[in-house]
């Protein structure tokens, strides 16, 4: 079997929980081609990539998937790029909140995922669950995250993708209620060669 490092952020911006973390949490530990390892990381500019890598370093994983909550969206959306940026709108979980700063200076300014995005989303659809791709990762600790990863498997044979879950009902409107969400995951994953 491949080995899959699939990771979910801490709550942050002063929620209680985050639908990423508690959505891979409930994932099995195979899936499709891959065998699992679950990673909670935190939503902390710099940190947040770091904790990925130094578990990637140990796992040498064939495919990450980083997974981060968007409130507004009502679908699961795999992003397609990842820009040279942080630009905060509300602090990360340390008190750090960037504005116009690069993620790694000498870095180009974005990267394509390694994984097939379309054939993700359509997974999810074929199976009833809302998902479309999104050409933007934001300016915060997801996107830095996707950068970063990208940055260090380019030219790899380490896939690296990113994928923004709904809020939970209980967060707000729109919403996506967990088990929907832990679904279109797996077909996610399992769309994955």
């Amino acid at each position: 079997m491949k080995k899959l490092l699939i990771t979910g952020f801490d709550p942050f911006g002063g929620a209680n929980i985050n639908p990423a973390w508690e959505a891979v949490k409930l994932l099995p530990w195979e899936v499709g081609n891959y065998r699992l390892r679950k990673l909670q990381i935190p939503t902390v500019f710099a940190a947040g990539a770091q904790a990925v890598l130094d578990a990637a370093e140990s796992y040498k994983p064939d495919l990450i998937l980083c997974i981060g909550q968007a409130g507004g969206r009502s679908a699961l959306t795999p992003e397609r790029i990842a820009v040279n940026i942080r630009d905060a709108r509300i602090p990360d979980n340390s008190g750090m909140q960037p504005k116009g700063e690069r993620v790694i200076p000498e870095g180009p300014a974005a990267y394509f995922a390694t994984v097939d995005v379309m054939a993700m989303a359509q997974a999810a659809v074929d199976r009833g669950l809302p998902a479309t791709v999104s050409n933007s990762a934001g300016a915060f600790v997801c996107n830095d995250v996707l950068y970063t990863l990208l940055h260090r498997y380019h030219d790899t044979s380490t896939c690296v993708g990113f994928i923004h879950v709904p809020w939970l009902p209980e967060q707000g409107s729109p919403s996506l209620p967990l088990e929907q969400t832990v679904s279109a995951l797996r077909a996610m994953v399992e769309s994955c060669p």
